[in-house]
């Protein structure tokens, strides 16, 4: 897809923003001339908090303004929202164990959070921050902004880029693109320039942990392995350093400040501002005042160093797991980049270069390079940087068709191209010879409701034993959007392919009509597709047990296990064809249980013929 530019006469194409959207702090960055540039606020701080809050005569608020309220009005303040992005009720109980979300009564599959008397969607509140960003642009640039760049973790999925795609949308932007925010930081060092290489992008935020390894060919990224911990951040460090202070303080004044809102928001300032202050000097002074007392105490950095140490190395796991994903080694990386504030700190950046034996990229503010990052792909859209590959994106899911007409996708829409997934299949009869290789396209969860566009076979593949084989297939979406398609027979090297152009034929008003269909029949699709899979399930014991019928160990049974199996099979079948899936797996499981007798039996007839003649 070419981006359109739109022509305001002499003032040349419209201005595109990069935003990133994130857990703890947002900002929003412009392409100018040369460079990219993070846009400040009316404040002149150019981080925005990402909190907002409903004030008293129900207007909105958002950053700096809505943070002082989380000590005045908790309930009616929200931040940490990005945690909640495309996810149902039951997705977030582990978040809400942590975090104050107040989630509505009326959410059913939608969350919807309490703030005062109102309610709002995630999408919603992120759209409130993503409008102020929008606001801070405008009157920075005198001009209307209407298009954007957004980033996103790496392992968002499709729901939770979606949500971020929508939270845009309510808050006025054409989101032109999301990108990935590892791949942002990387742009935004250049990385792009290079021909081939590995990047390690660690990102070490105020609530979250990243790490991503990237590979780049000829200018593109593709996300190899992303890891990381969720609740990982520069926040432990804050609450590690206020124990010490709170512990200190009650000693001291002989009182517990703990449960005090008011006087812990006020020392987690104080102990920001020194931890801040020993990425770049060797000691410093805690300063905490309060209803006339104060309490101080000197803090070295190798003091600090010793109480961090465990944080830091809770990020090198993720990191030598992700690493390993990759199927990559230390030595391949060419190039590591630092993300986040924490990032600062001169533990982490030594604990680092150490782990992946080479310098990280320091040059750029960790807090804005994801935010610089998207605004050079803004910059890239707009036209107003040259010499650079435009990525697109794919706009309906891609996948194969398995057993029971339903649908495996491989490749997920909004997936930057090029793009490649590749999956391992089995065959589902006894002695099988061919495969049938059906490609569709499309946001459904059954075959009959998404696009076909290919089938070829996989032919003289080894007949093996039901679940045996091993197909390997292979999706790859070069940079003009041809999709190529490889199945290959992983025992005996045999592979059959073919090329097709997804998009060709459709309209932009059919993608979006497909989309929305999907959105609009999702749950009544899901429990299609649990009930197609509980009949795949249903038809490979009836097979099994159809063929242990002819093992000489079903005669070794009493006549009353032979009843109970029958009895078993019968109400199975009689539930078959229901549109209740637990109905049927409940079945399953009663097959199941009455069955273990006979598996028994066959596995021990089977260790009698091995050890037949064997001397012990």
């Amino acid at each position: 897809m070419t981006p359109v530019q739109i022509d305001f006469g002499n003032s040349g194409p419209e201005r595109v923003v990069g935003i990133d959207l994130g857990t703890t702090n947002s900002l929003v960055a412009i392409m100018d001339l040369a460079h990219p540039e993070v846009i400040p606020g009316e404040d002149g701080d150019r981080l925005v908090p990402s909190i907002v809050s409903l004030g008293p005569k129900g207007e909105i608020i958002v950053g700096n303004p809505a943070r002082k309220l989380l000590i005045e009005a908790p309930e009616r303040t929200v931040y940490s929202v990005k945690r909640l992005m495309g996810k149902g009720v039951a997705d977030i109980q582990e978040e809400l164990k942590l975090f104050p979300f107040r989630v509505a009564g009326n959410s059913e599959s939608v969350i919807r959070i309490a703030l005062g008397d109102r309610t709002f969607t995630p999408p919603e509140i992120s759209a409130f921050i993503l409008r102020q960003l929008k606001k801070n642009a405008e009157a920075h640039l005198g001009e209307p902004v209407t298009k954007a760049v957004i980033t996103v973790p790496a392992y968002f999925n499709d729901a939770q880029r979606q949500a971020t795609k929508d939270a845009g949308r309510i808050a006025g932007l054409e989101v032109l693109r999301l990108v990935n925010e590892p791949t942002a930081a990387a742009l935004a060092y250049g990385l792009d320039k290079r021909k081939d290489g590995i990047v390690a992008v660690y990102d070490l935020g105020g609530g979250t942990f990243d790490i991503s390894i990237l590979k780049l060919h000829d200018g593109i990224f593709e996300v190899l392995a992303t890891n990381g911990d969720t609740h990982l951040g520069g926040d432990d460090i804050d609450i590690r350093l206020m124990r010490i202070a709170l512990e200190d303080i009650a000693t001291e004044w002989g009182e517990d400040l703990s449960h005090d809102g008011e006087a812990v928001q006020t020392l987690r300032r104080d102990v920001i501002a020194a931890k801040e202050r020993l990425s770049f000097v060797p000691f410093t002074k805690l300063a905490f005042e309060y209803r006339g007392k104060k309490y101080t105490r000197e803090i070295t950095r190798e003091l600090f160093e010793k109480l961090i140490e465990d944080i830091v190395d809770r990020t090198l796991g993720p990191c030598r797991d992700c690493i390993r994903d990759a199927g990559v080694s230390v030595e391949q990386i060419d190039e590591v980049v630092l993300v986040g504030g924490s990032t600062r700190i001169p533990k982490v950046r030594s604990a680092v270069e150490v782990l992946f034996r080479a310098k990280p990229h320091t040059d750029l503010n960790p807090d804005e390079v994801v935010a610089l990052g998207a605004a050079v792909q803004a910059g890239i859209l707009a036209g107003s940087v040259e010499d650079k590959l435009l990525l697109d994106v794919t706009p309906l899911s891609l996948g194969i068709e398995t057993m029971g007409g339903v649908v495996s996708k491989l490749i997920h829409r909004n997936s930057t191209i090029p793009a490649s997934a590749t999956e391992t299949f089995t065959t589902a009869v006894e002695g099988q010879r061919n495969v049938l290789i059906h490609v569709v396209q499309g946001e459904r969860e059954l075959v009959k409701d998404c696009r076909s566009l290919a089938r070829f076979d996989l032919k003289d593949i080894d007949p093996l034993p039901a679940g045996m084989a091993r197909i390997e297939v292979r999706f790859l979406i070069d940079a003009n959007g041809i999709l190529s398609v490889t199945a290959r027979d992983a025992r005996t090297g045999k592979e059959q392919s073919v090329e097709i152009k997804p998009s060709y034929g459709l309209s932009d008003e059919q993608v979006e009509a497909m989309i929305a269909e999907s959105i609009e029949r999702a749950e009544e699709d899901f429990n299609a597709r649990q009930v197609a899979e509980a009949r795949v399930e249903a038809d490979t014991i009836l097979a099994a047990v159809d063929k242990a019928k002819q093992n000489g160990a079903y005669v070794e049974l009493t006549e009353e296990e032979r009843q109970q199996i029958t009895n078993a099979i019968n109400q199975l079948l009689l539930v078959y064809h229901a549109d209740d899936h637990l109905l049927i797996r409940g079945k399953i499981d009663q097959l199941n249980q009455v069955t273990m007798k006979l598996a028994e039996n066959i596995m021990n007839t089977a260790v009698r013929g091995v050890l037949k003649g064997t001397k012990i």
